[in-house]
Formats: C-alpha cells, sequence, structure tokens
C-alpha cells in the first residue's frame, strides 16, 4: 500500500466524537482502536470530557500538538465540516466520516456533502465516507470502525458500499473461520471511491483477493480501466445490488446512490 497506506497504517489517530457512554458510536470506535492493539498513539476528542478510556482527551484536534495521520469523525453531521477544516489545519492525512445525514437523506444533505468535499480538497486530505462503518487493517492491526468484533487476520480484502452488508459478511466470516487483510466500508463515496480502493489493494501483498458490494460505480471509465489492470495482479470479485426495481429504491435511500444498468456490469 502507498497512497492510501495513512489510512491503514497512520503514525496516529484521533477518534473525534470519541464518548464514555456504552453503546455510542464514538464509544465503540475508541474502544476498537484500542482493543485491537493498535500500536501508534490513540488522541480521544471530546470538548465535555477529561479522560476517555484512560487517555487524555483534547477539545478540539488542532490542540493534540503532535501527528496525527488519521481522524475519525462521530460527530453530527451538521458541525462535519468544521471539524474537517480542523483536521486540515492540524496536518491530519486523511477523515473517516463515520458520521450519517448527508447525501442519503436528500437535498439539504447533498449540499452538507458538498461542502465537506470542498473543504477535504482545500487541505489536500482524503476522505472516506461519510456515512461509514469505519476502516480496519487487521496486519497493523487497526480496528478504526463501530464493528461489534474484530475479523480475523486473512488475505482477502472486502470493500462494502453498504454498512449493513458489511457487518453481516464479517459476523458470517468469523463463525466460518475465514479472515480478511482489510475492511473497507466506502459509503457515499463523496471522495474515495471503488476505483481508489481497488488501485491501492492492487499493490498491498497482503491481500490476494479483492471483493467489493457496489450499490453504484461512481466513475465508470475509471473502474473499468483500473480493474483491467488490476485482475492482471489478483482476482477482483464484484457483486451488484439495486437489480430490482425494489433493490435500485433502497439503494437511492440508503447511500444516495442510483443503482447502474446491469447489462453495464
Amino acid at each position: 500500500m502507498t497512497s492510501l497506506d495513512f489510512f491503514f497504517n497512520p503514525s496516529g489517530v484521533a477518534v473525534i466524537g470519541a464518548s464514555r457512554t456504552r453503546g455510542k458510536v464514538g464509544y465503540e470506535v475508541i474502544r476498537n482502536v484500542i482493543e485491537c492493539g493498535y500500536p501508534g498513539k490513540v488522541f480521544p476528542v471530546n470538548p465535555n470530557a477529561k479522560r476517555i478510556f484512560g487517555l487524555t482527551c483534547y477539545p478540539s484536534v488542532e490542540d493534540i500538538g503532535e501527528t496525527v495521520d488519521l481522524a475519525v469523525i462521530t460527530v453530527p453531521a451538521r458541525i462535519v465540516p468544521d471539524v474537517v477544516e480542523k483536521c486540515g489545519k492540524a496536518g491530519v492525512k486523511g477523515v473517516v466520516v463515520i458520521s450519517a445525514g448527508f447525501k442519503e437523506i436528500g437535498y439539504e444533505g447533498a449540499k452538507l456533502e458538498e461542502k465537506l468535499v470542498s473543504i477535504v480538497k482545500e487541505y489536500g486530505m482524503r476522505l472516506l465516507g461519510p456515512n461509514v462503518v469505519g476502516i480496519i487493517d487487521t496486519f497493523t492491526p487497526l480496528n478504526a470502525s463501530f464493528t461489534a468484533k474484530t475479523p480475523l487476520k486473512g488475505n482477502i480484502a472486502f470493500a462494502s458500499q453498504s454498512g449493513a452488508m458489511l457487518t453481516s459478511i464479517l459476523d458470517w466470516a468469523l463463525s466460518e473461520g475465514i479472515g480478511f487483510s482489510k475492511i473497507i466500508s466506502l459509503g457515499n463515496k463523496a471522495d474515495l471511491d471503488e476505483s481508489d480502493v481497488i488501485e491501492a489493494l492492487a499493490e498491498d501483498n497482503k491481500s490476494k483477493v479483492i471483493l467489493l458490494y457496489l450499490e453504484d460505480v461512481r466513475r465508470g471509465q475509471r473502474f473499468f480501466d483500473v480493474a483491467k489492470k488490476v485482475v492482471k495482479k489478483k482476482p477482483v470479485i464484484v457483486l451488484k445490488s439495486g437489480r430490482s426495481e425494489a433493490g435500485a429504491r433502497a439503494v437511492s435511500s440508503h447511500t444516495g446512490s442510483l443503482a447502474g444498468s446491469d447489462r453495464a456490469y
């Protein structure tokens, strides 16, 4: 991995919206980052707490004063753009926006997502999401997600546009003893999409197979070009949803996507 390595093997991770309350997404994310054995520094960010899981809690990512490659954001959608701008000013390289409430809810959410992308581009960051479960690398190890369990180590890289499908497959895989190298929740794909992920995973020697669950393809020609190149190195398997009329409606309300024609796939 090269271009997206700061997502999978970051020097430091900030969890913005980290919580002391069991059951909240901010609690589950920081618990997973700590308990998975991540070897780097972990920085909880919450202006209303002093310490979380025994770690010093910071009011803002700008107050940390140390290298933070990756920020995982769990705050309400309306304040995500401001939080991401602070990440840019703090030198963060990648942001994972778990928060929902963007283009999948309609016009106002779409405008908010456009603002988010504009800020990310202004500061030269990369964005995974919004509306995602998170990201996992079993070799680093890093579990920056709110999954109930950490997957087993293996050689399958799995990227999913659906969070529900992702967690269901992870639960099933654990019961079957199947492991993964990397897990990527794509969500709304406001910045990083399936083409970026496939291209990065092609260079990852821990991933022997690339598996994707997609509701749409964001940049058709680029996807075709990248996939054509990558399949010469390793298998790329795509499961496409939204084939029926009902499925297409579900896809639209889920991640704000328009399900593409089956014939194109």
